[in-house]
């Protein structure tokens, strides 16, 4: 084993959403044995370097924004940015949608920050959550950042009520629920998989030596780049039929149990 990578969300964070206890001996293990452990998420890069700010000594790999900004040491490795004509189309799309009464928000998400038009307190208690950098602006169409990704919140189902809008998008972006209230939309060859595959030709790491663990739609190409391929339990069907194997749930500490086991260390107390 020389690469672990884990989503987040639902996967590494516990039932309160945060980095379980276990983790931070685990991870000094690894860096003892040259495994290199790499969160990949839908989060913002500046939202992971805060969460792992106690442990980074600048060397930890940071898949953000679903693969579409990968970044280590505070270096940019690889990014795929997103068409500023299409940026601004889906802007556009949901203040439309917002108009005819749905409650859904826009995160533009760029390199320098993200940003968001809509500022009530119920939408950026959620935006607060992935992207720690973050402004408030007056048209978001118009912001001086390269844009990686465009996400949004639908307070209801997001696959049900905001996701036909963005129709139009399927056959030119990639267009990806990422949970039952967030959707996110890239470069048509961004996703998580083509992050962890351009990270494995940096390290020189081959597929044989990758971990990869996730559960939901936006990690199904990662699962792809990895022969140790995890799905959660009660992970989304379609990741539980995509990956090789399954781990205990994320409100049982399944990543760090299962690294242990693999790599035959104890089990945590």
């Amino acid at each position: 084993m020389r690469l672990v990578v884990t989503d987040m969300d639902g996967t590494l964070l516990d039932a309160d959403g945060r980095i379980p206890d276990s983790l931070w001996p685990l991870l000094a293990e690894l860096n003892r044995r040259g495994i290199v452990f790499c969160p990949a998420s839908g989060r913002q890069y500046a939202t992971l370097a805060d969460q792992f700010s106690a442990v980074d000594d600048g060397g930890m790999v940071y898949i953000a924004e679903n693969g579409t900004y990968v970044v280590r040491g505070g270096t940019e490795i690889s990014s795929d940015p997103l068409d500023p004509a299409v940026a601004a189309w889906i802007v556009k799309a949901v203040r439309q949608l917002g108009e005819e009464g749905v409650d859904v928000g826009a995160v533009v998400c760029g390199k320098k920050s993200a940003y968001v038009e809509r500022s009530d307190e119920a939408f950026m208690t959620e935006v607060r959550k992935y992207y720690h950098l973050h402004r408030i602006v007056d048209d978001a169409t118009a912001v001086d950042d390269d844009i990686v990704k465009v996400a949004l919140f639908d307070f209801g189902n997001a696959e049900r009520t905001t996701a036909p809008a963005l129709a139009p998008l399927r056959d030119t972006q990639q267009v990806v629920v990422s949970s039952e209230h967030w959707i996110d939309i890239m470069s048509p060859t961004a996703n998580k998989g083509v992050a962890v595959r351009g990270l494995q030709r940096a390290l020189g790491v081959t597929a044989a030596q990758t971990m990869v663990f996730g559960d939901y739609l936006n990690d199904l190409q990662m699962l792809d780049e990895a022969e140790w391929s995890y799905a959660m339990a009660g992970a989304h069907p379609d990741v539980l039929r995509r990956a090789r194997h399954t781990a205990p749930a994320h409100t049982e500490d399944g990543v760090v149990r299962t690294i242990r086991q693999v790599l035959g260390l104890p089990p945590v107390e």
